[in-house]
Formats: structure tokens, C-alpha cells, sequence
């Protein structure tokens, strides 16, 4: 398993890893168990736990897994610089892996589909996510090449991180999945995960997914190869940012939403996160709003902002009624926007973002299957990401569903 200790500075040659062993082959994929014992989790839930999880709880994720190697720096260098870590992390990555690793964590039975190299890295990545409750029965292991890695510089100054990714080799393609697999790995899934990458393999995981009738959501990072093809076919998108203005070219977030659900008429919400502002989402509705004046979706976002309390820490979410929600120049939808506050971390308290958007998606997997509202969905959603932000690295931080502070949403 990839060691979660934090090294010292002074270490000179890389953690060793255990790992499993696996039987030699130039691609394979690992033999899926049959779909009744698939879903075995190592999460210890109690029973009175077990009588509150959602009663459909198997997700399939596809997309990215990998190693992190994190070194932690009182200030980002200057070019030229030598500096030393204050610390060293190494532990497994990758959006897909860390969102289903949460998704574990807090009570789901996650599936994922990726792709590693048959090297100490991949190993490794595959006992870490077993130990966290993953089934990693559908991952394509690869005799030669490497697995995906990523160095993370996090400055402590500034409390931000810088990624240098180095994807993995030979990249996965469709064929390694067989349709079969594929059907194993769908069996009984409530819920299916896409985090953009891999967008070959994951636009056959989404057309099979569609048939069975099964819902989607997509990571939207940011735009990415093939990523047209496949939120049309999407149920739900958690982006960044930067992502809707990008894409839609709205003047404004809140219109880039508009645009969205109205470009992509399957989608049911489209959610950005907005770091230590929180989040914006926008939730079509199938009913048809009360007779009355449309509402300008900005205006409508600036007078639920001003609702927000600042003398509230834990995070809070603020909605509209249904209602037309209109867009100049674009157009008009049915439905309800929210605003969803960040908690309010003391400063001495916050580690490290590395990961807190992965963490937001797999308490929004976890909302999904248990059928939470909106308004329960992003306070909890925020609460799980502000929690690994408290801890270096995209997993340590990760609550279980006994952490005390999630106790409101599950209970």
C-alpha cells in the first residue's frame, strides 16, 4: 500500500512501497468477481450505520488513478531556486480515484474503471484503493510503461498547490475493456461517475450507461478531448470555474449556467465550485414555474448572496423558488438556483486544497444515491471537502461517515 507517513526533508531515496502481485501479461484486465460479491466494501459500517445508507448504493467511476508525490514548501521558488521540503507525502491521486475513495469512505460501494502500469507506483495505487473499499476488479494493468503520476508543490505561504502531471503509458483504450467487463462493472450501479479523462474508454462506459438507463455525472475541469461527446450525455456536471464561461462564452457564470441546461437538455443541475466562496448550481425542473415575471438569473444570484450570514462558519445553502430564470441573450429556463457557502476554515487549520473538488464530487455521488435535496446535498458536499482540506494529500483528510461533523446529513 502507498505509505500515508509524512517524510522528512532529509530523505534521500523514495519510500518503498508493499504491493500486489500480479501475474505477468503486456495489457489485461483483472478478472471481475461475479456482480453479487462485487460490491464487498472494507469500510466497517455498524448496523444501526447500515440501516441509514442509501439502499442503492453501488457507483461505477471511470477515469483517473494515480500516484501523488507531494512536497510541502514555505513558499513557491523563484526560478533558479534550491529550496527544501518541510515535508513529503506520497500517497495514490487522480480525480476518479480520490472522488470514489471518499465515496467509500462516507458508505458507497464504488466501482472504477483506469488503467496503471504493472510497476511499484500502480501496484501500489491498486492495494491503496482496495483498502479504502474500491473494487478495482475492472482496471487494465499494463506489463510495460509507466503508471500516472503527479508531483504537487503546496506552499504554505499562500496555501495553494502546483501540479506537474505525467500521464501514464501506454494510455488506455477501448479495446481493453471488454463489453462484458463493461456490463459486469454496470450491474447494479446507481450511479455512474465520468471525471473527463480517458475519453475514449469513457464515451463507450457513457453510451452503454445511457442504454441501461442509468444516470451520469461528469467532472468538468476544464475543456478536454472528447468532452463534447459526452455531456450530452450527462445527468448531472460539477465544474470549476472557469469552466461554464469558457465553454458557453456567457458573460457570467450565472448566464453560462442558463446556457447549459439549455444546450444540454438531459442535464438535471450543473454545479461550479467556487473554492472558499462556495458554490453556484442550477437545477432544471420538469414542473412548470407559477405564472409570473421571469427573473435575470444575475440579479436573481446577487439577491441570494446578499441573504448569506458571515457570522455563520459551517457551511449553509440559500435557494430561490421555482421559477422562470432567464438569460439576456440566451434564453430562458424552468427552475430553482442555489448558493452553497464554503466553511469558514481557521486559518492555523488549512493543509492543503489538493483534492477538495474530488472530495466535493463524492459527497455529491453520496447525495445522489441517498436522494438528498440541494439544500442538504452542498452544505454536506462543502462539509466533506473542508475536511480534507485540514490534512496534506487529496485522501488523508477524507472523513468516514462516523466523523462527528457529518453526523447532521447522514442521520
Amino acid at each position: 500500500m502507498l505509505s500515508l507517513s509524512t517524510y522528512p526533508p532529509s530523505l534521500t531515496s523514495p519510500p518503498r512501497f508493499s504491493y500486489l502481485r500480479h501475474p505477468s501479461s503486456s495489457s489485461r484486465i483483472l478478472s471481475p468477481p461475479p456482480p453479487t460479491t462485487a460490491t464487498a466494501t472494507r469500510v466497517k459500517i455498524t448496523s444501526s450505520e447500515m440501516d441509514s445508507l442509501p439502499e442503492h448504493r453501488i457507483v461505477l467511476g471511470c477515469g483517473a488513478a494515480g500516484v501523488d508525490f507531494l512536497a510541502t514548501v514555505a513558499s513557491f521558488p523563484k526560478p533558479d531556486d534550491k529550496i527544501r521540503s518541510t515535508s513529503l507525502k506520497v500517497q495514490g491521486g487522480g480525480n476518479a480515484g480520490n472522488a470514489l475513495t471518499c465515496a467509500a469512505r462516507l458508505g458507497l460501494n464504488p466501482r472504477l474503471i483506469s488503467k496503471v502500469a504493472d510497476d511499484i507506483q500502480g501496484r501500489g495505487v491498486l492495494e491503496e484503493l482496495e483498502s479504502d473499499g474500491v473494487d478495482t476488479s475492472f482496471f487494465v494493468v499494463s506489463k510495460e510503461g509507466n503508471s500516472p503520476s503527479t508531483y504537487i508543490i503546496v506552499d504554505n505561504e499562500t496555501k495553494t498547490r502546483t501540479c506537474i502531471h505525467t500521464p501514464g503509458y501506454p494510455p488506455m483504450i477501448p479495446d481493453e475493456l471488454s463489453r462484458s467487463s463493461l456490463l459486469s462493472a454496470l450491474d447494479g450501479a446507481r450511479l455512474v461517475y465520468l471525471d473527463g479523462r480517458l475519453h475514449e474508454t469513457a464515451l463507450v462506459t457513457a453510451q452503454e450507461t445511457v442504454c441501461k438507463n442509468i444516470p451520469i455525472l461528469i467532472d468538468v475541469e476544464r475543456k478536454r478531448e472528447g468532452l463534447d461527446d459526452l455531456l450530452p450525455l450527462a445527468s448531472y456536471a460539477v465544474c470549476s470555474s472557469k469552466f461554464p464561461l469558457a465553454w458557453t462564452e456567457a458573460p457570467s457564470i450565472s448566464s453560462a449556467l442558463v446556457s447549459m441546461l439549455l444546450r444540454l437538455p438531459k442535464i438535471k443541475f450543473v454545479i461550479v465550485t467556487l473554492g472558499e466562496d462556495g458554490c453556484v448550481m442550477l437545477e432544471r425542473s420538469t414542473e412548470e414555474a407559477p405564472a409570473s415575471e421571469e427573473k435575470d438569473v444575475d440579479s436573481l444570484l446577487e439577491s441570494l448572496k446578499q441573504r448569506k450570514d458571515d457570522n455563520i462558519a459551517i457551511p449553509t445553502c440559500y435557494a430561490s423558488p421555482l421559477t422562470k430564470i432567464r438569460a439576456d441573450g440566451i434564453g430562458t429556463v424552468n427552475g430553482r438556483l442555489f448558493v452553497g457557502t464554503a466553511e469558514k476554515i481557521p486559518p492555523p487549520e488549512l493543509v492543503d486544497t489538493t483534492g477538495a473538488g474530488d472530495a466535493f464530487i463524492g459527497a455529491v455521488l453520496y447525495a445522489i444515491c441517498a436522494n438528498m435535496p440541494p439544500e442538504k446535498m452542498l452544505p454536506f458536499a462543502s462539509q466533506v471537502a473542508a475536511a480534507g482540506c485540514r490534512a496534506l494529500g487529496a485522501r488523508t483528510g477524507l472523513p468516514h461517515r462516523t466523523d462527528p461533523r457529518l453526523a447532521a446529513f447522514l442521520h
